[in-house]
């Protein structure tokens, strides 16, 4: 089993990761990618205008290849071979405040909240592996336990797949 959790930045990945590794919950080894990058060094520039690192997706499939009973998070990890992929999303206005209120730049912060409008990684995770691969789910009201959760009934099957049921165009 490879599952991927993935996101727009801010949406709640790694801390309902970390939420679901703190109880032994999974019987999955847990991947946070983005230290993967930096730790393996698979960063191949710096994006100066929006204050971020590029990484060598290629090397990083390399590192992932072979893997599995794996869960792999990042904003990056529907890119990759994965059975289940669950996207979180959350409504635009508070991925803006959260993500300025964790230090990020406001056009950053705001560049990512339209993204997040307009379902880009969500697109991306059903053109990759198909609506009946991606597992939707609103972390906008959610604690992080609740969204551990969701991502737990994910790996153990008892949630059925879905994509496109949450909608931010009002943002717009």
């Amino acid at each position: 089993m490879r599952v991927a959790v993935t996101g727009t930045p801010g949406t709640g990945k790694t801390t309902a990761v970390e939420r679901l590794t703190a109880d032994d919950a999974l019987d999955l080894d847990v991947i946070h990618l983005n230290d993967v990058v930096h730790d393996e060094e698979f960063v191949v520039e710096h994006d100066e205008e929006r204050g971020s690192a590029v990484a060598d997706l290629d090397a990083l499939a390399d590192s992932l290849a072979g893997r599995d009973d794996v869960l792999f998070e990042s904003h990056l990890a529907h890119h990759f071979d994965a059975d289940r992929v669950v996207v979180l999303r959350c409504h635009p206005e508070e991925l803006e405040r959260r993500l300025t209120e964790r230090g990020e730049p406001a056009a950053k912060a705001e560049e990512n909240a339209e993204s997040e409008a307009v379902d880009v990684i969500l697109a991306e995770a059903v053109d990759r592996h198909g609506a009946d691969r991606v597992y939707e789910v609103d972390a906008t009201d959610l604690t992080p336990d609740e969204v551990a959760a969701a991502i737990e009934a994910v790996v153990a099957g008892d949630r059925e797949p879905q994509a496109g049921t949450v909608s931010f165009v009002d943002y717009l």
